[in-house]
C-alpha cells in the first residue's frame, strides 16, 4: 500500500439501498494541502467523515501513511478534526480548552504545557490564554479550535467548512491564517468548502466532486484551464464560464448563433451536426483593456453570455457589440458533458 498522506481506494457510502459515496479512488500526497469542493450533497463532508472514522465505509479501503485505518477507532487514526462549529467548553479558559484533550488522554502535564504554548505561539493567541470562549470574537474562537487540533499532533489535519460561521472580512484573513499554519507545520490538510474561492486560494491539490463521484482533481490551475467536463468548467471560476449550445460543422468549426466559429480541436469522434457546447471564460473574450468590469449579455440567438470588459467606450443596455476570443481559449464539450481535446 502506498505511503502517501492519505489514500482512498474504491471507497462507497450506502445509506441502506441508497449509495452517496460512489467507488472514488485517490492518493493524497504526504504534506499537501487538499480542498475538496463541490455543490450541497455532493459528498464532500461525507468523504471527509469517513476519512476521520465518523462515518463508516461502506466498501472499500482508507489508509493514513500507508496504514489500513479503515476499521480504526478515530482516536487511533492520527488525525485532528476543525469543524464549522467551534465547539469550545464555554465555562473553561482558552488555555484548558486547549489542553483538555491532552489531559483526558493522561498526558504528562509539562508535555501538555510545552505543546499548548507552542500551538499558541503558532496561532498568536498568547493573550487570550486567560479568556473564556465568550469573551472572545468569531475569528479567535475559530484559532483556539485549531489550536486544539494542533497540540494532538496529528499525522493528517481535516477541516470541515471551518470559516463558515465568520464574516466575510475575517474569513480571508482566517484563510491567509491558515495557508500560515500550513506551511509551518507542513502536516497533509484536508478541507472541505462549497467556497471555490477558498479552494482555488488555498489549495495544492482541488478534488471537484458531484453526486459523491470525483469529477477531476489536480492542482487550482489545472482545474481551472484545463477542465475535463462541463461541470468542472462551469463550477470553477467566478463567474461561471459561458457554456453556448453550438453544433459541430466539420473542418475545425463550430456554428454558434448562427456564426461559424473556429474551435481549438480537430473534432474527433464528432461528426457534422452534432450537438457540442461551446465554453468561453468571460476574461478571455477580448473588448477592451484596462480596469474591469463585466457585462452581463445575450448572443443573437438568445443564449446568455457574461463579458469581462476592460475600459473602453462606454456600453449601454441594449448596445450591440462584437466580441473575440483567442482559438486556444475556447473549449468544447459533446453532447455527455466530456470535453473534447
Amino acid at each position: 500500500m502506498s505511503d502517501s498522506g492519505v489514500q482512498l481506494i474504491e471507497v462507497r457510502k450506502s445509506y441502506g439501498s441508497m449509495e452517496v459515496i460512489h467507488g472514488v479512488n485517490l492518493s493524497i500526497p504526504d504534506g499537501a494541502f487538499v480542498v475538496f469542493v463541490g455543490p450541497s450533497g455532493c459528498g464532500k463532508s461525507t468523504l471527509l467523515r469517513m476519512i476521520a472514522g465518523l462515518e463508516e465505509v461502506t466498501d472499500g479501503e482508507i489508509a493514513i501513511k500507508g496504514r489500513d485505518v479503515t476499521d480504526v477507532d478515530p482516536s487511533q487514526r492520527g488525525i485532528a478534526m476543525v469543524f464549522q462549529s467551534y465547539a469550545l467548553y464555554p465555562h473553561m479558559t482558552v488555555r484548558d480548552n486547549l489542553a483538555f484533550g491532552l489531559k483526558m488522554q493522561r498526558t504528562d502535564k509539562a508535555v501538555i504545557d510545552e505543546r499548548v504554548a507552542a500551538a499558541a505561539a503558532i496561532l498568536k493567541i498568547e493573550p487570550l490564554m486567560e479568556r473564556r470562549p465568550g469573551q472572545l470574537s468569531g475569528g479567535q474562537r475559530q484559532r483556539v479550535a485549531i489550536g486544539r487540533a494542533i497540540v494532538r499532533q496529528p499525522e493528517v489535519f481535516l477541516f470541515d467548512e471551518p470559516l463558515s460561521n465568520l464574516d466575510a472580512e475575517l474569513r480571508v484573513s482566517m484563510r491567509v491564517e491558515i495557508a500560515r499554519l500550513h506551511r509551518e507545520l507542513g502536516n497533509t490538510m484536508i478541507y472541505v468548502t462549497h467556497d471555490q474561492t477558498e479552494a482555488m486560494t488555498l489549495a495544492d491539490v482541488i478534488v471537484v466532486l458531484r453526486d459523491g463521484r470525483v469529477e477531476q482533481s489536480g492542482s487550482p490551475r489545472t482545474v481551472y484551464e484545463d477542465p475535463d467536463n462541463a461541470f468542472v468548467a462551469g463550477f470553477i471560476g467566478s463567474p461561471r464560464m459561458n457554456l453556448l449550445d453550438a453544433v459541430w460543422r466539420g473542418d475545425g468549426k463550430v456554428e454558434l448563433a448562427g456564426r461559424l466559429e473556429a474551435a481549438p480541436i480537430a473534432g474527433a469522434g464528432l461528426v457534422p451536426g452534432n450537438k457540442v457546447t461551446f465554453g468561453l471564460r468571460p476574461e478571455h473574450l477580448i473588448v477592451g483593456a484596462g480596469g474591469t468590469r463585466y457585462l452581463y449579455c445575450q448572443l443573437t440567438d438568445g443564449q446568455p453570455l457574461i463579458v469581462e470588459y476592460r475600459d473602453g467606450p462606454d456600453v449601454h443596455s441594449g448596445d450591440a457589440i462584437t466580441l473575440g476570443c483567442p482559438p486556444n481559449r475556447r473549449y468544447i464539450f459533446n453532447e455527455g458533458g466530456l470535453r473534447i481535446r
